[in-house]
């Protein structure tokens, strides 16, 4: 680039987490958001910004200390201007065949969560006594006793199930509003504590293989 020339403004926002082909290299566009002029745009999108080594693992961090000497190199007069957060976890992704989900351990997992639930509720229901609490409802309001409230149990378990259709707004694909559901609240959440602990993570490998660096340096120079 000419230094008369004059120099672009570069304003990049790095993505939170993103998906990479495992053996393809991480170009700016996979981690990146620019705003920039139109002739610089598709360069800097189709930068190299690193090539995963399998050493390196299947998560891989990258902040704006690894992108912004890679734009420097290509545009030295750059004027750089990052915007939010200044790291992306970049996930390597194995072949699609890989990933391909297990019929058999979907419908394990699904018995073991149907009958740990029904389980859950059950003793639940013993610990309380529900079935005399039953009892002494189905007493008061028809004023006779009855052993086996059948009707009353069956309203009550279509109660629990509708109640939670409600709590989880969630019915097979449909949701009743746009509203997040506990569930995906909580999946949001351990998502980011992992995102969290692997950011940590990498810069203490980073902090150490720096400092590994410097003391080899100074045996080095002895």
């Amino acid at each position: 680039m000419n230094p008369d020339s004059p120099a672009p403004a570069v304003y990049i926002q790095l993505k939170n987490r993103v998906t990479v082909p495992k053996g393809k290299g991480v170009l700016l566009r996979d981690v990146a958001y620019l705003i920039t002029d139109p002739q610089w745009r598709e360069p800097l999108y189709s930068l190299l910004v690193l090539e995963p080594q399998e050493s390196d693992g299947n998560l891989i961090l990258i902040d704006l200390l690894t992108v912004i000497p890679r734009i420097q190199g290509l545009y030295p007069y750059a004027d750089i201007q990052p915007i939010g957060e200044g790291r992306t976890i970049v996930q390597i992704e194995g072949p699609a065949t890989a990933n391909k989900p297990s019929v058999a351990l979907f419908v394990l997992v699904w018995l073991l969560l149907f009958f740990g639930s029904a389980l859950t509720i059950m003793n639940f229901h013993a610990d309380v006594s529900m079935l005399e609490v039953q009892i002494r409802i189905v007493e008061m309001l028809t004023g006779r006793r009855d052993e086996h409230p059948y009707l009353f149990q069956v309203a009550y378990s279509l109660g629990i199930g509708f109640g939670m259709v409600i709590f989880f707004n969630h019915l097979f694909k449909k949701k009743w509003n746009e509203e997040p559901t506990p569930l995906e609240v909580e999946m949001f959440l351990y998502q980011k504590n992992i995102d969290q602990y692997v950011i940590n993570e990498e810069y203490r490998k980073m902090k150490r293989r720096r400092s590994d660096d410097t003391s080899g340096s100074r045996e080095g120079g002895v």
